[in-house]
């Protein structure tokens, strides 16, 4: 008889300390590490997406960069948000300025994407992603990550000067 008792009071026990402790630290594991993936991922996306700039034609509104990016979101939760375009892409090209060495933001007066208009520096930007996975479920509200930024020097933008063309 008494054994039953002690049997009775492990269960609640282990059923106390798994469903107040134990299932909570699990779940907070998990989005903690689904964060740090697309942390991680996007932070490489940015890179590949400057690199992809800095070797592709020059355009005022970075479109080709844009569109390439949106096509090539690495696989993570939340693709399809990166992919439909809720979070932000900005694509900024400059100039050093001759005197004080400064960038200044790039301007063409001539056609874009020719070797006549190739800027020096691009920047990408990825803004505006917020983590929500679940934590609208709970109640929480979502963990805003920091915009990602990526700047590199321009590789010609790949234009041969031979040819007079550059690829879009």
């Amino acid at each position: 008889m008494r054994r039953r008792r002690q049997g009775g009071q492990t269960m609640i026990e282990f059923t106390l300390v798994y469903g107040l402790v134990l299932l909570p630290l699990t779940f907070i594991f998990v989005f903690a590490c689904q964060m740090l993936w697309v942390w991680h991922s996007v932070a490489e996306w940015t890179r590949n997406g400057a690199k992809y700039a800095a070797t592709h034609c020059f355009q005022s509104d970075g479109g080709n960069v844009k569109q390439w990016m949106r096509e090539n979101v690495p696989p993570m939760v939340d693709i399809n948000r990166f992919r439909e375009g809720e979070v932000d892409l900005n694509v900024d090209y400059f100039n050093a300025d001759p005197q004080s060495g400064e960038l200044t933001p790039f301007t063409c007066d001539g056609a874009e994407c020719t070797p006549e208009c190739v800027p020096q520096t691009v920047r990408v930007t990825v803004a505006s992603y917020e983590f929500r996975r679940m934590f609208d479920v709970l109640g929480l509200p979502p963990v805003t990550l920091p915009d990602f930024r990526t700047a590199v020097s321009m590789e010609g933008a790949g234009c041969n000067p031979e040819e007079q063309t550059c690829l879009p």
